[in-house]
């Protein structure tokens, strides 16, 4: 019995053996991880700037292995896109992270990604930006077209906006449009534009208007634009020619019937 069962256990540890040599070489658990067994690389600097770090790559197998870098959610740029690492070594790859110039300060994440042997390995990118945070919109380039009106809204601070906006126009007879504030399905990163068009599908056929837009922002002041539209249908103009003729002949007619009466009778013969 202890002959089989040593039998037994000579062959268990053969076919492991066997298994193990067998199995591929990136079958071993490779890593990725920040320099210095950070939990996650921390980056901290202003806008314009250039931020370095280092990702270490383990590699515990037998064979090298060759790992493809990127960098998802921020500008990460490394000095290759992939990098051999020898068997049993650890290579340290350094990266770097370009803060462009508009930048909002304040926290921003990102991921480093290494992908080997069919795995892929995300390491937490953190960024702070520092800088003075402002807070300010601008609305600019307001034309009243036939059926909307168009506009422009400028972000000029340094911090990310999500706008709202309320519109008003008011005619010669009173208030002919007035949308109050709402928010804008959008965000604005600092320096950025965005062109929108406001529908307007019924404004007035014949009236002479002032449409005034007022954009606000949470942190930034209100910014106000306005545009001066004349609207004049055909419909509308025919109407008023007839009503401008319709009342210059009655007061055509009624001028003569004041002169007529006015007119003295001719005198009797003796």
């Amino acid at each position: 019995m202890r002959t089989a069962a040593r039998s037994g256990l000579v062959v268990a540890a053969t076919a492991l053996l066997g298994a193990v040599a067998a199995a591929p070489p990136g079958a071993q658990e490779w890593t990725a991880a920040p320099a210095a067994g950070r939990p996650y690389a921390y980056l901290e600097g202003p806008a314009g700037s250039v931020l370095q770090d280092t990702l270490s790559v383990t590699n515990p197998g037998t064979a090298p292995l060759t790992v493809s870098l990127t960098g998802q959610g921020a500008p990460v740029s490394f000095a290759a896109r992939s990098v051999t690492v020898p068997a049993r070594t650890r290579a340290d790859v350094p990266f770097a992270v370009t803060v462009t110039a508009d930048t909002p300060p304040g926290e921003h994440r990102g991921t480093v990604r290494a992908v080997a042997a069919g795995r892929e390995v995300g390491v937490d990118l953190r960024l702070r930006v520092s800088g003075p945070h402002l807070a300010a919109l601008t609305v600019e380039d307001v034309h009243v077209e036939e059926d909307a009106v168009r506009y422009t809204l400028v972000n000029r601070g340094t911090t990310v906006l999500a706008p709202r906006l309320a519109v008003r126009a008011e005619g010669l007879l009173g208030t002919v449009l007035d949308r109050p504030d709402r928010a804008l399905p959008l965000t604005l990163r600092p320096g950025e534009r965005a062109t929108r068009t406001e529908p307007w599908p019924d404004p007035p056929a014949l009236d002479a208007v002032t449409v005034r837009l007022t954009a606000t922002a949470p942190g930034a002041a209100p910014a106000t634009a306005r545009a001066e539209a004349s609207f004049a249908s055909g419909p509308a103009l025919a109407a008023s020619a007839a009503l401008l003729l319709a009342a210059a002949g009655a007061a055509g007619y009624g001028a003569r019937r004041r002169a007529t009466s006015r007119t003295p009778s001719a005198p009797e013969a003796a």
